[in-house]
């Protein structure tokens, strides 16, 4: 029984790969033939112009005009024999060079750890928006964005005790900043807070309440071969402590260290608000969450992460 429950949930997680990756193609299919726009930047875990996890206060550009082509991208974490392995697909859209909004399907493989791994479930649903208030300037004024994540449709950890889809949602505001007075070496600078009542993202479903937390990147540029950059980087992101549904465990802050590939793309050296490369890949190390209580231990330390974002 526990084998066909397996196989059933994998073969509803590729239905919605499938699924997904139809819709946005689909999408992509009736946006080029609309008007021109600008190619987009990197997308992140959950579909924002961001770093690996966290979002930039830089929107998808729209160029000259008011709508932009869609940005696609795939992301995949292998987060251990607890947790499985998580699938993010994404589309988002950039509107008045100000705006930032676009969907993100999150499909997840069952781990194989006996009692731990069953209360992972199957996907659920992210949409999230973006309003650009601060332009970044040549002086040390940074971008300065506010934004929002939703999350529905959530049966990790507490909905699966409770036996229900939840919700949780992220508001925040996020500054950033590229440094370019070093030659050929820009710097790339990231701070923002948010108030939250999702675990890990959601990917531990629910904190018991709303909580805020900070989070940041850095990272720094440089050619790579022919006419790539090469971006390396790190990012730190607070959780909230607690899961709704586990009394006593406790959750880390969730650290990442990635590499970001730009086969085509430019030095920054205008800023990543200017740049707009249409082909981005990324590879990482998360570091996620071990032993969350007495007896329990997530085995997510070390975790390969991957990305590869296109903007049309």
């Amino acid at each position: 029984m526990r084998n066909q429950s397996h196989h059933a949930k994998l073969v509803s997680v590729t239905g919605g790969i499938r699924y997904a990756m139809a819709a946005a193609l689909l999408t992509i299919a009736g946006s080029l033939v609309s008007s021109t726009a600008a190619s987009a930047q990197s997308l992140n875990w959950e579909g924002q112009d961001g770093v690996f996890i966290t979002p930039l206060a830089y929107s998808v550009p729209t160029g000259s005009a008011p709508l932009s082509l869609p940005a696609v991208s795939y992301h995949f974490l292998d987060a251990g024999p607890v947790l499985g392995r998580f699938h993010q697909i994404s589309i988002s859209m950039g509107a008045f060079n100000r705006l930032e909004f676009g969907y993100t399907s999150s499909l997840h493989q069952d781990g194989n750890t006996a009692g731990l791994s069953s209360l992972w479930s199957g996907r659920f649903n992210i949409v999230h928006g973006k309003l650009n208030l601060i332009r970044e300037r040549r002086s040390l004024l940074p971008a300065v964005s506010v934004g929002f994540v939703a999350r529905t449709g959530v049966r990790n950890v507490g909905g699966v005790i409770q036996g229900k889809d939840t919700n949780n949602q992220d508001f925040y505001v996020v500054a950033s900043k590229t440094f370019t007075g070093i030659r050929k070496l820009p710097l790339v600078f990231n701070a923002g807070f948010k108030t939250t009542n999702a675990s890990l993202l959601g990917l531990a479903g629910n904190a018991p309440g709303y909580y805020g937390r900070g989070f940041g990147a850095f990272g720094f540029a440089f050619t790579g071969p022919g006419r790539s950059t090469i971006l390396l980087g790190s990012e730190v992101m607070q959780q909230p402590r607690k899961i709704e549904g586990l009394p006593g465990a406790v959750i880390p802050t969730t650290l990442t260290y990635a590499v970001r590939i730009i086969p085509s793309g430019a030095l920054p050296l205008r800023g990543w608000g200017v740049e707009s490369p249409k082909l981005t890949i990324d590879f990482g190390v998360a570091q996620a969450a071990g032993t969350i209580m007495p007896g329990v231990n997530l085995q997510a330390r070390h975790q390969f992460a991957f990305g590869i974002s296109y903007g049309f």
